[in-house]
């Protein structure tokens, strides 16, 4: 080694200190540093993936760890993820990121209903990096629409983001919709579950944990060709008992009836002002959207995490979290010719108290 060789920070500790300064950036809506700071790492010969993957999709994840320990708000985390897009869209235009088509033709896009679109933008521009030729349909695409434009475009595959777990049963339908015309997916996000389980379970092509496996896998050939007449509820024959279909259904009047109940059975509620009051009825709703969903895969594990993560958000924010089990007692009450809805809200009550205990020890 030369000792004339001027001293050099290791790659990765100058990507970690790029990604410092982005966040800087954009927790404090400084929009103007931070796409000066990705296009002068371009201009430094800083290649356009890395600049994406390790240092933009790197602060998104700080973004979302920030709100949920309740260091940033709702609107200090949209107003980030606004900048963050901003940058990529900066990334994109930079000539280091033309990049001519050698490959095929892909489709990206997140499922309807699902708003979080910047994992999906980071995956398409990563893909034109690497020669697709790529449409990008952006956050929240109605399936009629997105199996539109598959037929007007003959995609080779449609590469589907979904980041909130209540979103399956519709990415569930989109999924089989594609397949129903021939294209294969890949598919992609936190909702899809720890590697991808879900993804399996509903029977796509393929599943990748980031923007990097998903080029990467695609690199390696063509996914495999669907099979057409596939249906639904050949994957999940257990919706036969109609659990899934009746809370879905009826989950207004669920919440309702457990609200109404909850003022009984947890007194302190009583004392709640309007806004309390208002967030409760939120909550009531995500957690009976999570039991939907959890019914729809017959997975109790994913019910039980929402449960825990719940508390954790509540313990951060100070918020009690001692509804949590009147909630679900009542919920089960409610439900109580359901089976499987019953051993899903049993199982997540008993996470409950071992969450509580472990974090009362902690104390």
């Amino acid at each position: 080694m030369s000792t004339s060789t001027p001293p050099r920070l290791p790659r990765s500790a100058r990507l970690d200190r790029f990604a410092e300064q982005l966040w800087d950036a954009v927790s404090a809506a400084d929009e103007y540093t931070a796409t000066e700071l990705v296009l002068r790492m371009l201009d430094d010969g800083t290649d356009p993936e890395t600049v994406l993957l390790d240092v933009v999709a790197k602060v998104q994840g700080r973004v979302g760890e920030e709100w949920a320990a309740n260091r940033i708000s709702v609107a200090q985390e949209h107003a980030a993820t606004a900048i963050n897009e901003r940058a990529v869209a900066a990334v994109s235009v930079h000539p280091a990121a033309r990049t001519p088509v050698t490959r095929g033709r892909i489709t990206v896009a997140c499922v309807d209903g699902e708003w979080h679109g910047l994992p999906a933008r980071l995956l398409a521009e990563v893909l034109k990096l690497r020669g697709w030729r790529v449409d990008y349909l952006g956050a929240q695409v109605p399936t009629p629409h997105l199996i539109t434009h598959l037929h007007n475009t003959r995609a080779d595959a449609v590469a589907l983001s979904s980041s909130i777990a209540t979103r399956l049963p519709t990415a569930h339908a989109a999924i089989t919709a594609c397949q129903a015309i021939g294209v294969p997916v890949l598919v992609g996000g936190a909702a899809f579950g720890p590697q991808g389980r879900y993804a399996k379970l509903l029977g796509a092509e393929a599943w990748a944990p980031d923007a990097r496996a998903a080029a990467d896998h695609l690199a390696r050939g063509p996914l495999p060709r669907p099979q057409t007449n596939h249906q639904q509820f050949d994957d999940l024959p257990h919706l036969d008992d109609q659990e899934y279909t009746m809370v879905a259904r009826n989950s207004t009047s669920l919440v309702r009836q457990v609200f109404t109940a909850l003022e009984h059975a947890y007194p302190a509620m009583r004392s709640y002002d309007d806004l309390q009051r208002e967030r409760t009825a939120e909550d009531l709703k995500h957690i009976v959207d999570f039991l939907a969903t959890a019914l729809y895969l017959d997975d109790e594990e994913l019910f039980t995490w929402f449960i825990i993560w719940t508390a954790q958000i509540l313990r951060a924010r100070g918020v009690p979290e001692m509804s949590l089990p009147p909630t679900l007692a009542l919920l089960a009450r409610e439900l109580g010719d359901f089976p499987r809805a019953a051993r899903i809200l049993h199982a997540a009550t008993r996470a409950l108290i071992t969450d509580h205990t472990a974090a009362g020890n902690a104390v």
